[in-house]
């Protein structure tokens, strides 16, 4: 399938469900948007020759952390469900997500670590960087899978990085097209951030951000739809 037929599909979906996206991933995206605010302002105010970070930080970078498992959870579950064409029940998808936050959150981990190893192993050797950056770009492309893997055929956080690495091979190039929508919603976003926080001040800045993180599930819709249509190949293959 087509690039530009995976993003038709991918948006067709996204506005026709676009209120049960809504209802089952605004209140998410609340409270991780406003803890992410929160860490920004920390860090923004912290002393830059002596910073301290204390166990509330930590503890807000834990929650973070569980409350993105949890979104990214409920959102695959609820696209895996009408993809099938079931109906989706916003408070069933949510108490079933979360028995997938442990997998989603170590996998999760293990993705970032392998994702920033060549980019951090490659600062050490000056311009030498931007080489790290591509491969890790690559890396982060060909992993862009490993949550669907998890949550939709059950695999354990190793299985679906190692599936996840597989599976993308031949559509490596598709998903990397696909990951760049974030470059234009990231700065857009950053900039109507910034506005609302000079206009308003905190609270409108949040609204502003969760509402572009909201925009921003369209990726993983398109990813989704993606994965999705390109599984069939795989499985005639093994």
């Amino acid at each position: 399938m087509s690039l530009s037929a995976i993003f038709t599909e991918a948006y067709n979906f996204f506005r026709n469900h676009i209120s049960q996206l809504a209802a089952l991933t605004v209140p998410i995206l609340f409270v991780q948007v406003g803890i992410q605010l929160w860490l920004g302002m920390e860090m923004a105010n912290a002393d830059l020759e002596n910073p301290q970070f204390g166990a509330l930080h930590m503890a807000a970078v834990m929650a973070l952390l569980l409350v993105f498992s949890l979104l990214i959870a409920s959102l695959t579950l609820f696209m895996e469900i009408r993809s099938q064409g079931h109906e989706a029940n916003t408070a069933l998808i949510l108490k079933t997500s979360l028995s997938f936050v442990p997998p989603l959150l170590l996998a999760g981990v293990f993705s970032g670590l392998a994702i920033l190893a060549p980019v951090m192993m490659f600062a050490a050797f000056g311009p030498l960087w931007l080489v790290g950056l591509v491969i890790s770009i690559y890396i982060f492309a060909r992993l862009a899978y490993v949550n669907f893997m998890v949550v939709v055929e059950r695999l354990t956080p190793l299985e679906a990085i190692k599936g996840s690495f597989k599976f993308s091979g031949a559509i490596a190039f598709k998903t990397l097209l696909v990951l760049m929508l974030y470059i234009p919603l990231s700065l857009i976003g950053g900039m109507l951030s910034s506005l609302a926080q000079d206009a308003v001040g905190f609270p409108l800045q949040l609204i502003v951000e969760v509402f572009i993180a909201f925009i921003g599930l369209f990726v993983n819709v398109a990813l989704f739809r993606l994965y999705m249509v390109s599984r069939p190949k795989v499985e005639e293959q093994a």
